[in-house]
């Protein structure tokens, strides 16, 4: 039997498993703050002298932005929006732990958020895909 060459090298369909995967994890922590509230955040925000109402940010970049992205939904302002909540989460919480190893793993402690934010810098310079809901539009 012979492979298609072509096959084994798809972009679009490397680019809808990224768009599946990045979005459908994040939109466990989303699904998480819509049934739970997000009074911790606003919490910490209020604590660093910032209006907690900005808590609600977090529902756009891990609700919103998460089903953006698995449908291909205008996947390059997703992928910012996405990114620009997990560099926000980056720096309320896991800016004290930037530079250290968990000592259980050896792996890097920000890995997961730093996942997420690599992740969707990808998209925003690749795009959607072929397998997008939109496609052609600088927002795609």
């Amino acid at each position: 039997m012979k492979l298609n060459k072509d096959f084994l090298r798809c972009n679009d369909l490397g680019l809808l498993v990224l768009r599946l995967t990045m979005g459908g994890l994040m939109l466990f922590h989303g699904v998480h703050k819509l049934t739970h509230g997000v009074g911790f955040i606003g919490d910490m925000l209020a604590g660093m002298g910032l209006p907690s109402f900005i808590a609600y940010g977090a529902l756009l970049g891990e609700v919103v932005a998460s089903l953006m992205l698995i449908i291909g939904l205008w996947t390059r302002l997703a992928a910012v929006v996405f990114a620009g909540n997990m560099v926000v989460a980056i720096l309320m919480v896991h800016l004290p732990q930037f530079f250290a190893v968990d000592p259980m793993t050896g792996g890097w402690t920000v890995e997961l958020p730093m996942l997420y934010l690599l992740g969707a810098g990808a998209l925003c310079l690749t795009g959607g895909g072929r397998y997008a809901l939109t496609r052609g539009s600088v927002l795609d």
